[in-house]
Formats: C-alpha cells, structure tokens, sequence
C-alpha cells in the first residue's frame, strides 16, 4: 500500500468528506475527488486534489472517474433528517452506492472504505451502548436516511459476500468539527445553543466524535481493516442536554434550561411539516426527530479502537473546534 496511489473520493465538498480529502492530502495520496457540477466548493477551496464531474445516479460517470484509482472511499450520501421525496434519497444512498461498487470492481480497484453510519445499526433493549452486533429490528427503522443506510450497508455486505468485493465497512456515530458547512442536523442545534437561541430540547442521547477522528478512521480502516467487517467510529456518549450545556460554556453562553415533552412537540412537528410541504423549507421539527430521540443513539468504538488503533480524542475538543469554526466563519452570532 503506498501513499502516492489515487484515491477516488466521493462526498469530498461535505463536512466528513472534507476531512477526508485532508487527512488523504496530509498522508500523501493523490486525491481524485468527484462531484456533481453544481456541488459548492468551499469546503474543499485550496486543496491539491483532481476534480472530475460526476453523479451517483450516472454509471458512465462513475466508470470514468475510477479508472486508474487504486483505493475508493465512498462518503457521499444524501444526509437529511426529512425529505419531500424519499424515493430520490433512496435512489442517491442506495442505488447509488450499489452502482458505484459494481464499478469500482469493474474498474479493479483494489480496496474500498465504505462509509455507512450508526444510523444502519441496531439499539439495545437496556439503552446500553450498541455495537456491531447488535441486531436491528427492520421494522423498527425510523425515517428514510435510517433506512437508506441500512440499506446500503446490506447491499455492500452482500456483494462482499457474492461478488468478492473488497470492501470495509466504518460507521460513524455523530461527527462535530469544523467546517461543518451547511451545517449538518447536529451542527445546527450546537449553533444555536452555543449562540444563546435555544430555549428548549427534547432530551436524547447521541455519541459524539470529532469529525477528524472520523476521517483517521477511515484510513486506519483501509490500513488494517478487514473485509466485510463493520467498524463504529464513535466517541463519547452524551445526552443532548449536558451537550448543550458543554457549548454553551464554551462559548460563554447560557444552556437551554427548558426540558421538553414529545408530547407538546408533536402539535408542532405537525404544524413544522405542513409548512415545510407548502414552502420548501426544511421542517424545525419532524415526527421522525421525536421517534429517533426514544432511542439514545448510544453505541461503542471498542473493536475500532482494538482492531484498528483508533484513538478519538474527548468530546470538548469537537465541539471547542466546532465553535471556533463557526465564530472565525461568523456564523455565530450570540442572542444579546
């Protein structure tokens, strides 16, 4: 294996993407990264990379952009908490990834890193945390982005164990960071409490890791990984208001102190969906948001970490990074 091979890098204008294509960079690799015309590039602005035109849903532009790559991470994924059209979310997660690995392999690439996430996994019956074994109850998936990972993840399982696919598995849990661009769900509700504009929550647990630890993950994955195994790249487990509370403090803001009920947010999932159906925009609160917070998203990194020599760091460095992302970027702006 030998840092000057090509990688083909897929989602490299995203926030887990644009760790990766840095983390390739810093390694040595030459970095081929594919993205749709339209895609913006500022996360990825300045970096010594190769940029090919290319859509998931597009088999020929697939074919050309692998061909001569040694390596393939796949992290590019329609990630949204809610979706006017499911179906087209399915098609992106997972028609998608199963087109790109039947080029991939056509193309003789000699390994790949799929990205796949927690949210493919199962939960345990005591809220203990979940690993790789852990079962999952198909009818118990909540909202298409579950399901299209899940999906996905069994369809590259499947083609490992059909088709000889060298592929490994990473699940990340809840990646925070910097250049977390648009922001992603979480992202978002650390703004706002890091700002000051959040009175209240709906508590949960999450496990939360430093987006930059996912990407290390990530090599670790390609260095010693095997295939068709499935490794959870995760950090600390927290619930969601000792999260707030942590960056708050950071940013010298106070927490949320208001602890709310599903039962007075339902209405107003109701109401937020409705409007988001007439207007386009993205819901503040969706039925699906308070079916997931039953659930902690609890999970460990255990077999990463004695497998792979993955080491993440605490969650106050994510989010202290995070912070400083979104201040230097001046999306904070703190509620007076």
């Amino acid at each position: 294996m030998s840092a000057s091979d090509t990688v083909f890098l897929t989602g490299a204008t995203g926030f887990v993407g644009a760790a990766m294509a840095r983390a390739l960079i810093a390694r040595g690799f030459r970095v081929r990264a594919m993205m749709r015309p339209a895609s913006p590039r500022d996360n990825i602005a300045g970096l010594a990379l190769e940029t090919v035109a290319g859509d998931l849903e597009d088999p020929e532009s697939l074919a050309r952009g692998l061909a001569g790559c040694r390596y393939l991470f796949h992290l590019a994924a329609d990630y949204r908490l809610w979706v006017p059209d499911p179906a087209a979310m399915m098609r992106v997660n997972v028609e998608g990834t199963r087109a790109l690995m039947r080029a991939a392999q056509q193309a003789g690439v000699e390994r790949i890193v799929y990205c796949s996430s927690v949210a493919a996994l199962g939960h345990t019956a005591d809220r203990s945390p979940a690993d790789e074994t852990t079962p999952v109850i198909e009818s118990e998936i909540v909202g298409p982005y579950k399901r299209s990972k899940y999906l996905a993840e069994q369809a590259v399982l499947a083609m490992v164990r059909e088709k000889g696919l060298p592929a490994v598995i990473v699940n990340p849990s809840t990646p925070v960071g910097p250049r977390d661009i648009k922001p992603t769900p979480t992202g978002r509700m650390i703004l706002d409490a890091a700002a000051g504009r959040m009175p209240g929550y709906l508590e949960t647990g999450l496990n939360i890791v430093h987006v930059d630890d996912v990407a290390e993950g990530h090599l670790l994955a390609l260095a010693h990984g095997e295939i068709g195994e499935r490794y959870i790249l995760g950090g600390q487990d927290l619930m969601l208001g000792d999260l707030f509370a942590m960056a708050a403090r950071l940013a010298g803001t106070k927490p949320p102190r208001l602890k709310l009920s599903e039962g007075v947010l339902w209405p107003v999932a109701l109401a937020s969906e409705g409007l988001a159906r007439v207007f386009g925009i993205p819901p503040l609160v969706t039925r699906e948001h308070l079916r997931m917070a039953r659930k902690p998203m609890y999970f460990s990194s255990a077999k990463a970490i004695t497998r792979l020599g993955y080491q993440p760091r605490p969650p106050e460095a994510a989010l202290a990074d995070a912070i400083a992302w979104f201040r230097a970027t001046g999306k904070l702006r703190q509620a007076a």
